[in-house]
Parts: C-alpha cells; sequence; structure tokens
C-alpha cells in the first residue's frame, strides 16, 4: 500500500500553538501526531509515503526524515502555494499506484488502514470515505414553524447526529480527472465533482475512536485520550 499525508496546512485553528509548531508536530504524550500516524502505516502493511507539505515544510522534513524509523519510505511534495486538500493529487499523480490511501496528518484515530483499503478495493469506487457519527447538540431553543409562521413543534437544546467526513480516504486513480491542475481544490469540490458526475462514492462506517486535532477541543481530548489509551494506537 501507498499512503499521501497532507501536512501542508497552517493550522489556524490551533492558534497561537502552531504559530511556532506545525500542525503535524504538535505533541500527543511523547510522540508528535504525525509520527502516531506514521507508526500506524507501517502496522498496516503501507511501504510508502508521499508527504504533502508547505508551511514550515523544512522543520517538517527535518523531524520526520526519509521513515526508516518508522519502516516506511518517505517522500516529500512542497508546495509553493496552498493547493487544498486533495490539489496536491495532482502534482504526485505519476507516482500513485492504482490504488492508495489519502488522509489528513493531525488525526488521532485507532481505524484500520488495512481493511479501508480493501474495503475501496471491493467497492469498486473512485472513492471511499471513511465516516464516523459525530453528534452536535444546539444550545438553545429550536422552532418549526408552518408556512403560516405559526410554531408546529418545539425543541429544548436538542442534540443532534451526523455522518461526518474523518478526513481519511481510500482513492484510485479514477478521481485524478477530476482535479484540476495547479489550483487550490478541496475534499469538498472533489465530493461535488463526483457526485455531479454521477460517479459512486463509498463510505467505510467507523465506529471506532477519532480525534481530528485541528480543533483545540479535540487536541485538548486527545492528549488525555492516548495516556489512557496508548495501547490502542500504538500496540507493541
Amino acid at each position: 500500500m501507498k499512503a499521501v499525508v497532507l501536512a501542508g496546512g497552517k493550522g489556524s485553528r490551533l492558534r497561537p500553538y502552531t504559530a511556532l509548531i506545525p500542525k503535524p508536530l504538535m505533541p500527543i504524550g511523547d510522540h508528535t501526531i504525525v509520527e502516531i500516524l506514521l507508526r500506524q502505516l507501517a502496522r498496516a502493511g503501507v511501504t510508502d509515503v508521499v508527504m504533502c507539505v508547505g508551511h514550515q515544510a523544512a522543520l517538517i522534513e527535518a523531524v520526520v526524515g526519509e521513515g526508516s524509523r518508522y519502516g516506511l519510505r518517505i517522500a516529500y511534495q512542497r508546495e509553493d502555494t496552498p493547493l487544498g486538500t486533495v490539489g496536491p493529487l495532482r502534482v504526485i499523480e505519476r507516482d500513485l499506484p492504482e490504488r492508495f490511501l489519502v488522509m489528513n496528518g493531525d488525526i488521532l484515530s485507532d481505524l484500520d488502514f488495512t481493511a479501508l483499503h480493501r474495503t475501496g478495493e471491493s467497492a469498486g469506487s473512485p472513492l471511499t470515505v471513511a465516516v464516523c457519527e459525530r453528534a452536535s447538540k444546539i444550545d438553545l431553543g429550536v422552532l418549526d414553524l408552518g408556512a403560516d409562521g405559526r410554531v408546529v413543534s418545539f425543541r429544548e437544546k436538542p442534540t443532534y447526529t451526523f455522518w461526518v467526513s474523518m478526513g481519511i480516504y481510500a482513492m484510485s486513480r479514477d478521481v485524478l480527472p477530476f482535479i484540476p491542475e495547479g489550483r487550490p481544490f478541496g475534499f469538498d469540490d472533489l465530493m461535488h465533482a463526483l457526485l455531479g458526475a454521477g460517479e459512486p462514492v463509498a463510505t467505510f462506517p467507523f465506529r471506532g475512536h477519532w480525534l481530528d486535532i485541528g480543533r483545540s477541543d479535540d487536541f485538548a481530548e486527545a492528549q488525555e485520550e492516548f495516556e489512557k489509551n496508548r495501547q490502542r494506537y500504538l500496540p507493541e
């Protein structure tokens, strides 16, 4: 397996921490978040990783290195200008196999990358999205209005549950023609392009643990979660 790790963002949501430290190098316990991810990928059978870097690229390259300490071969693709979530794939398309994994470099999860890769293969879809359920509480009273403007129902501080993208994907080379060259193109743009063309988009429902440490609340929770359940993420 080959994986693409997206590590070029500025981490604006984690300021002021990311003013000095790029988001993939944020500490989780005694590791960086990207180190945990790379070790998980190696354990899953990934042999080669391309890291797409931009903001503070030299620091990420110096800390992560060429990958031998993780049991990987790591190559880097620097972005002179930000290309969004999936825009970098067009730059490295010659190095991509028929099927590959793509993920954000700031995720703490115990997802089975091997199972995701196999699901992508069996689905035969150009894109398989790892998804999990996330609850969102509305701290207000919610009113439903009828056509005449009168209230027809009311809920006090309801909680809604949604299936959300985890920022982890299994892809095939069939996605590449949908990605324009030389300009920013995000996961949302790719979704709209594939759905608009009638292409099937598969999912990999996941009910384990997932945190996006790009969010300050999740970052704080990730520190506590990793210390409590280290073996879940880095089994010896």
